[in-house]
């Protein structure tokens, strides 16, 4: 039985997506981070990873040590993501954070019957406005990095953003040494793909959807969508925690994951 066996990885890049590995079990859950993220976005999950499971994350293409995509197009970024999917032929649980959510489905559509369970983490169903207008030309580039790519943006950001988090206290931590354009690329690819209506997605496997009680309402206005375009999804709240439940409430978000009920 093969096993998730990524090649090394060259310093400082490469196009092949870097993989950590956690754990030596037969549950293979697979973790897609979000925009502004790395495989280091699921640590939060370790102390609560069970024995007889294996979480596998990643730096998707563009983010971490992961080089950047030749074309900043979802066909593209699911394309470098095939190493990962080849390198097991067991079924896994896919996971997917926030607007990387998306990615995940794509992906688990793209790979049919491998894919068992999506789990998708306070996922945005389509790009509210405030991300939208870092897409402008000009304006929208200097806005994120007068938001983002300073350290007085991301503080007056963070203040601004305090009804959405908890005891957690850095919701833009993610942009701290971030690679900007690629961030902001990666923003306009979602962008310009990312819109879940009502019809029915043809994805047959499991579907758990968890979202912080104190989560932006987009998140919250998403919800019907995911529901309608996946009515075997199961809607799950998870109380306290805001955008970032995994920061916020590891241990809920683990026992949710990983020992589903």
């Amino acid at each position: 039985m093969s096993t998730f066996a990524p090649a090394p990885i060259p310093s400082p890049f490469d196009a092949t997506p870097r993989v950590v590995r956690h754990g030596d079990g037969d549950r293979i859950f697979v973790a897609l981070h979000g925009w502004s993220g790395s495989h280091r976005s699921f640590d939060p999950l370790l102390p609560h990873l069970p024995p007889g499971a294996t979480l596998w994350s990643f730096d998707q293409p563009g983010f971490g040590r992961t080089a950047s995509p030749p074309k900043w197009e979802l066909p593209t970024l699911l394309d470098l993501l095939e190493p990962v999917a080849q390198a097991d032929d067991r079924p896994f649980t896919v996971l997917g954070v926030s607007g990387g959510a998306i990615v995940a489905l794509l992906w688990a559509l793209r790979l049919e019957h491998r894919v068992e369970r999506l789990v998708l983490l306070d996922p945005f169903a389509f790009v509210p406005w405030y991300f939208r207008i870092f897409t402008l030309p000009v304006f929208g580039t200097l806005l994120y990095f007068a938001v983002f790519a300073n350290p007085l943006g991301r503080t007056l950001t963070n203040a601004g953003l305090k009804p959405h988090r908890t005891t957690y206290d850095d919701l833009v931590g993610g942009f701290r040494g971030a690679r900007h354009l690629d961030n902001l690329r990666y923003l306009r690819c979602l962008s310009r793909a990312v819109t879940v209506t009502p019809e029915r997605i043809p994805f047959e496997g499991r579907v758990d959807i968890l979202y912080g009680e104190r989560t932006f309402r987009a998140v919250r206005r998403s919800l019907p969508l995911w529901k309608a375009a996946l009515p075997q999804a199961r809607c799950i709240e998870v109380p306290g925690a805001g955008h970032l439940p995994i920061f916020e409430a590891p241990e809920a978000v683990a026992k949710r994951v990983f020992e589903p009920d």
